[in-house]
């Protein structure tokens, strides 16, 4: 994806609300969600984000984040890491000693981002219909204070995910998150499989769709 100007993003919104996954779900944080994908999973819940947006500078986007008064800053999309200039972006931030998260979906190499932030990764499990567009080299990358996520739609994308985080010691590299893909498996299902199986990972649920189930924008 290209954008307008050299310095500027595609962005689908900017909004404060509650970070709702991860292992840093409840504090607040400003999202900016950047526009474009390049992926098309069957659970997205942000399809609005393929193709909406405005493009803004990074000043601009600088900007308005601090009018948010927040110093932790998650960037999403989308897909971020498809507009280059989302780098400028996070230096820009770093300069200003946000504290930043950038989700990604791990088809993109995780190392291009600058370091001293949090890097969130999914690994798209075969319900998704996007596991093989995963750069598998990105386990490799992994830090410590990077997190993991599988998002789960059935018992089969379960045990398709026991076998990737036992094969790569992914437990012993960084945090491991699992969910479960919103209306297509119960928690409860999903709490008691990892119990059963004495799977050192943690159960994520999403607290946006717990307190506000009637909205997917701003939240």
């Amino acid at each position: 994806m290209t954008t307008n100007g050299l310095n500027s993003l595609r962005v689908n919104e900017i909004f404060k609300s509650i970070q709702g996954e991860s292992t840093y779900a409840g504090i607040p944080c400003v999202f900016v969600r950047l526009t474009g994908c390049n992926l098309r999973c069957s659970y997205c819940d942000t399809t609005y984000a393929y193709e909406e947006g405005i493009d803004m500078s990074v000043n601009e986007i600088v900007k308005e984040i601090e009018g948010y008064d927040c110093k932790n800053v998650c960037i999403t999309g989308g897909e971020p890491l498809l507009q280059k200039n989302v780098y400028k972006l996070i230096n820009l931030l770093k300069t200003k000693s946000y504290k930043i998260f950038v989700e990604t979906n791990g088809a993109l190499n995780i190392n291009l981002l600058p370091g001293n932030i949090i890097r969130i990764m999914d690994v798209k499990c075969p319900d998704s219909g996007m596991n093989k567009e995963m750069d598998w080299r990105n386990l490799e990358r992994l830090r410590g204070d990077d997190e993991v996520k599988f998002v789960l739609s059935s018992k089969k994308d379960y045990e398709w995910a026991k076998r990737i985080v036992r094969k790569h010691n992914l437990p012993d590299k960084t945090n491991v998150l699992f969910g479960s893909a919103y209306g297509k498996l119960k928690p409860k299902s999903l709490a008691g499989w990892i119990l059963k199986d004495r799977l050192n990972v943690r159960l994520q649920l999403q607290l946006q769709r717990i307190i506000w189930p009637d909205k997917t924008r701003g939240v």
